[in-house]
């Protein structure tokens, strides 16, 4: 049974698509965990001193996790648009608000030159970074997803969630290229932590001219044809499909939980805090980023490939396949860490980042797939973003407390895997619909057949 009932779309128009959402993608995470790197290297330095080492690293964190909290608020507002007005609209103007942020951030004051007023205005940069990253993620998988042709959305996908390690190994590195070569040691505080925000200005050029070269979605262009956009998409989804935003919100938390020891910046922080200062490995800074950049590469090639694996087994056995690789390694990623050998850093966090692309390649497809067509903007942007919070928001802040409160990182691991278990348990409990046609005129059979305790849905 076909997807959606327009005319298939052409190779071209596929390999364009692919571009577009990588591309775009790519440059919105690269902005999002610059932030989040450097709120784990010289943040608390810079806006947060007066509150103390261990104290203002934990302020620190709390601004990665406060712009968490405004994803839903973004997700809700692209989600309302995106189901109304259309997908590729809302990606130029997600693009454009993490692009503008991004780069305020690079000429922001220090609390050394205006005091009080520094810590307050990066939140609300990074309050907006949050606002777009809600917006984005939904409207870039669903371009790629409902383009795809029956077989191959897991693949397509794919795509938009491999421009997630992209951005890291992108922001990693040109971070790495400041405190190594450009700006290293006091230069890097000084100065050099706002060049790679300022690039962001040039991304953003390059992003927009892409994605506006990109055709709307066959799936919405079919909804509005026949006049058929939902006018309250938010409340529809509500009322109809709270319990599979919950569930299918779990699974996502763990992989967002255990994915940002790394992309939260807490990683960074944990190995490069010197000893004297309290810190428990005291590594070079510039070593500690190239072994972060290093493993997203493994972590890119194994979210692509559970994509595309997911085409021919199915997203539930992918996703069962990574727990199992997350748990697995859980427990040796800090002992790795701990012995301050960067090769060592390195082993562990591809190790690490196995599960964390097997748990991550098919979250497109999976969650498309989920809803209903004409509330599925609204859908996948809204779970994913409380997704997000349960998981990622606070897990660096967390994880900085447990060390600090334990005096071990065992504690930290112990409290990712209780997430990712929870998380299995409630990729149990979803029903795989990787065969569910995704056009909107099969919007009763998308409305049903979500849990395991259901009938199954033929189609």
């Amino acid at each position: 049974m076909s997807s959606h009932t327009a005319a298939p779309t052409s190779q071209r128009e596929l390999r364009r698509v692919a571009a577009a959402t990588v591309i775009g993608t790519t440059i919105e995470w690269y902005d999002f965990f610059l932030y989040a790197s450097a709120a784990g290297l010289v943040f608390a330095e810079l806006f947060f001193k007066p509150a103390g080492p261990q104290f203002a690293t934990i302020l620190s964190f709390a601004t990665v996790g406060v712009s968490f909290l405004f994803r839903p608020l973004g997700a809700f507002l692209a989600g309302h648009f995106g189901d109304k007005i259309g997908r590729k609209a809302m990606l130029v103007v997600t693009l454009i608000l993490m692009g503008v942020a991004t780069t305020l951030i690079g000429v922001l004051p220090t609390y050394a030159q205006v005091g009080m007023l520094a810590p307050v205005l990066l939140m609300l940069l990074r309050i907006l970074q949050g606002l777009s990253t809600g917006g984005e993620w939904g409207g870039a998988v669903l371009m790629a997803v409902e383009h795809a042709p029956d077989g191959q959305r897991g693949r397509m996908g794919a795509f938009p969630q491999i421009g997630v390690p992209i951005g890291l190994l992108l922001a990693s590195g040109v971070l790495a290229l400041m405190t190594g070569v450009i700006s290293p040691g006091e230069a890097f505080l000084e100065w050099g932590w706002r060049v790679p925000f300022l690039l962001s200005f040039v991304l953003i050029v390059v992003g927009i001219v892409v994605r506006r070269s990109v055709e709307e979605s066959p799936v919405f262009t079919e909804i509005s044809e026949r006049k058929e956009q939902t006018k309250a998409p938010v409340l529809q989804l509500f009322k109809r499909h709270w319990l599979l935003i919950i569930l299918a919100a779990l699974t996502f938390a763990g992989n967002n939980a255990a994915g940002y020891m790394t992309t939260g910046g807490y990683i960074q922080n944990y190995a490069t805090t010197p000893i004297s200062e309290g810190g428990h490995v005291g590594m070079d800074r510039t070593e500690v980023l190239l072994a972060v950049a290093a493993a997203s590469v493994v972590w890119l090639i194994m979210t692509f490939a559970a994509g595309v694996i997911s085409d021919r087994i199915g997203r539930k056995p992918t996703y069962i396949i990574g727990w199992i690789a997350f748990l697995a390694v859980i427990f040796i990623l800090f002992p790795l860490v701990n012995t301050g050998n960067v090769w060592l850093l390195f082993l562990g966090l591809s190790l690490f980042a196995i599960g964390n692309g097997l748990t991550y390649g098919q979250q497109a497809a999976y969650f498309a797939e989920l809803f209903p067509a004409s509330i599925r903007y609204s859908g996948v942007s809204i779970t994913y973003a409380i997704g997000a919070i349960i998981g990622g928001a606070f897990a660096p802040m967390i994880s900085t407390w447990l060390v600090a409160t334990t005096g071990s990182a065992a504690s930290v691991a112990v409290y990712i895997a209780v997430v990712m278990c929870v998380a299995f348990v409630a990729t149990l409990l979803l029903r795989d619909r990787s065969d569910i046609p995704l056009g909107a005129e099969h919007e009763e059979v998308q409305q049903q057949g979500h849990f395991v305790w259901e009938p199954a849905t033929r189609y």
